[in-house]
């Protein structure tokens, strides 16, 4: 099934289950409000939810609305955890190749991951709003994880059944901050503001063969200004699965229902496929030719993140962005 928040009914939105065209949606009250409290109970509200699910593909449902995209917030509009990893490290090392430095051998072994922000997540039509362009504004797009409650030193066999839900996500990087605050030793805050969420939140079913409990096995396709910009598949060169990485995540500390891991830019070896942000583009040209000439966003600039299936239908429906300058209340 597709799960959406619409954006009115508060600060975490109103849970609604979405048609597979991404067409039509129901709200259901009666089940949970919102995808948080869904989640809290969710061997309880997920048949529940896929109850109506069925109902509203066969039409039986008289309460169905038209989807407005622009209504949708991220399908968490705020998440007790956001744990965004780097699991394929072929991108983490092209960046250090460009930087010449050396890669540690261990980061092939131990996956990389930050706790982002978690409590202002942008929906899929909302603008990228950003003080300065000099900051180095770069799209990431990247598949995401929810999970319910996962106990503390969970396995990696245990660790996928934990996984309910799949998202895209666009995390909003500001480049030229990011440098200033790793050498402070204590990572990312500024450098990394409000990330994107797909329209639509889907169960592991809904993938099909797509899905094989540990990774998503599509193209990421991304776009900026209309042209075509990246296309690597989620699977190839994807170092740690997701259940590696929740059990990462999971090693010290009991995650919550309703915590969100992500994958980390999606990048594939090979450079036909192009990428998924903008710094990685930068860093190839670095190394061939000594210089980045792909620039960083500016103001106006639009971004499109999307995934489709064997059939060519949009999975999670798009992040649309624009980037947009904001002005400081006074």
């Amino acid at each position: 099934m597709k799960l959406a928040s619409l954006k009115k009914g508060g600060r975490d939105g109103t849970l609604v289950v979405v048609s597979r065209d991404l067409a039509r949606a129901v709200a259901v009250p009666a089940i949970a409000g919102t995808l948080q409290a869904a989640l809290d109970d969710w061997e309880t509200a997920a048949p529940a939810l896929a109850s109506v699910s069925t109902e509203l593909e066969a039409g039986k449902r008289a309460d169905a609305f038209t989807l407005e995209r622009a209504e949708l917030a991220a399908p968490l509009p705020r998440a007790y955890q956001w744990a965004d990893a780097s699991a394929y490290v072929h991108h983490v090392a092209l960046v250090r190749k460009a930087r010449g430095v050396e890669m540690p051998a261990n980061f092939w072994t131990d996956p990389l991951m930050y706790q982002g922000g978690s409590d202002s997540f942008l929906g899929p039509r909302d603008a990228i709003e950003v003080e300065d362009e000099a900051w180095g504004i770069d799209f990431e797009g990247e598949v995401a994880v929810i999970t319910d409650d996962v106990p503390m030193a969970s396995t990696r066999s245990a660790a996928g059944a934990h996984i309910k839900l799949l998202m895209l996500v666009n995390d909003v990087s500001l480049r030229n901050l990011i440098p200033g605050e790793l050498t402070k030793g204590f990572g990312f805050f500024q450098g990394k503001p409000s990330t994107a969420f797909s329209p639509v939140a889907l169960t592991p079913d809904e993938l099909g063969e797509g899905w094989d409990g540990a990774k998503l096995h599509f193209p990421l396709l991304s776009e900026v200004n209309g042209e075509a910009f990246g296309r690597p598949s989620a699977d190839i060169d994807m170092t740690f699965d997701f259940p590696t990485l929740i059990a990462h995540a999971a090693r010290t500390r009991r995650l919550t229902a309703g915590s969100i891991v992500g994958s980390g830019t999606v990048s594939n070896d090979d450079p036909d496929v192009g990428s998924s942000c903008l710094a990685e583009r930068r860093m190839i040209e670095i190394i061939e030719t000594g210089e980045a000439k792909t620039p960083f966003l500016s103001f106006g600039d639009r971004v499109r993140i999307e995934m489709l299936d064997a059939e060519g239908r949009s999975l999670f429906g798009a992040i649309e962005q624009e980037v947009v300058r904001y002005t400081p209340p006074t």
